[in-house]
């Protein structure tokens, strides 16, 4: 089994507009498999399916519990950690000839790229993925797809930040005035921050981090967290995180605003995959199959938030459409080329 790597460069990198996962003609795809009798009976004599994913742990487990729900005798182990932990966890495992994973969900679209190329995915096309998903939401030859998209978001707590005081930029953040009031995540823990330092990094230079990194930011490790501090109020604002949770927070009565910066909002696609040694592959292929489905996916969004990169799922009434959201470009194959660099870079700035 291979040892992964991080720092490998892929040849022939693409401009993507939409997720970065149409890297080349499609023309080894497997045909489109949908669900069976006969897959649901051989997932039900294997029993259980290992879920390595970083969606925040309650929803994570919703959908699980979902999945259970439509398909009694499948028990759905939960590995929730954040995306580069998950990578690791799956690093460590594959050097040591242990093969647990079945299916897995990260926030770092970079790791799919790289588990293909290690020869590590299963091609995979579900009925789904061939009539409802547009290429460049799915790996061409089927290995993985956008199982959701979320962005990393500003936010504030309204009980402590004016509305007409808010910031509506990154470069708002760095007014002296919230010097020790915000709160970010950690793209050594987070693929979400991975994928939202790299866009910004690209886009406002470098400079921005060390100019942030002056200003007493509590640091976290999550997306999922600085949420949660500003809702507690341990801080006001918030510099990045999932917009999903702050969307969570504000059903349940937080005083949160979400803001999206001029800049553009960091998108962050969320591959799943399953993986070629799957100790469960019936299972694996059948929650694969439903999660990427639109009833899946539906319930995908009412659990989390997120955006669907399915055409037949509509979003409900007064959500705002990613469409009419102002993005920064995703481009998964320059964080497969720069993560250390990034991880570098962020722990000399903020000394994590």
């Amino acid at each position: 089994m291979a040892i992964i790597s991080r720092r490998a460069v892929l040849a022939g990198t693409t401009a993507f507009t939409v997720t970065p996962f149409l890297t080349r003609v499609v023309s080894a795809a497997p045909p489109a498999e949908g669900i069976t009798p006969a897959l649901i009976e051989a997932a039900k004599k294997e029993g259980i399916i290992n879920w390595y994913t970083a969606m925040d742990l309650p929803a994570a487990e919703a959908l699980a519990k979902a999945f259970e729900a439509k398909y009694p005798g499948i028990k759905v182990k939960v590995e929730r950690s954040g995306s580069e932990r998950v990578y690791q966890r799956i690093a460590q495992e594959y050097s040591s000839k242990i093969a647990a994973v079945d299916i897995v969900n990260s926030a770092d679209a970079a790791h799919a790229i790289t588990w293909k190329k290690d020869g590590l995915l299963l091609p995979y096309m579900t009925e789904d993925m061939a009539k409802h998903f547009k290429p460049g939401t799915f790996d061409a030859d089927g290995c993985f797809a956008t199982h959701r998209v979320h962005l990393s978001a500003i936010a504030y707590n309204t009980t402590l930040v004016k509305p007409e005081d808010a910031p509506k930029s990154f470069a708002d953040l760095l007014d002296p005035k919230w010097t020790g009031k915000m709160v970010k995540g950690n793209p050594n823990y987070s693929g979400t921050i991975m994928t939202a330092t790299f866009q910004m990094a690209r886009d406002l230079g470098w400079e921005y981090f060390e100019k942030l990194a002056k200003m007493k930011v509590m640091q976290v490790q999550s997306s999922t967290d600085p949420p949660k501090k500003i809702a507690l109020g341990e801080r006001a604002v918030m510099v990045d995180g999932g917009h999903y949770n702050v969307m969570q927070a504000v059903a349940k009565g937080a005083p949160l605003q979400l803001v999206y910066p001029t800049e553009g909002c960091p998108y962050v696609s969320n591959p799943a995959a399953i993986f070629k040694a799957a100790p469960h592959p019936n299972a694996a292929k059948l929650m694969h199959t439903w999660m990427l489905s639109a009833e899946g996916q539906e319930r995908m969004f009412d659990v989390t938030s997120c955006f669907s990169m399915h055409g037949g799922v509509k979003l409900p009434a007064g959500i705002k459409p990613l469409s009419e959201i102002k993005t920064m470009k995703e481009d998964a194959e320059g964080i497969v080329a720069q993560a250390e660099e990034i991880k570098a870079k962020y722990t000399s700035y903020f000394k994590v």
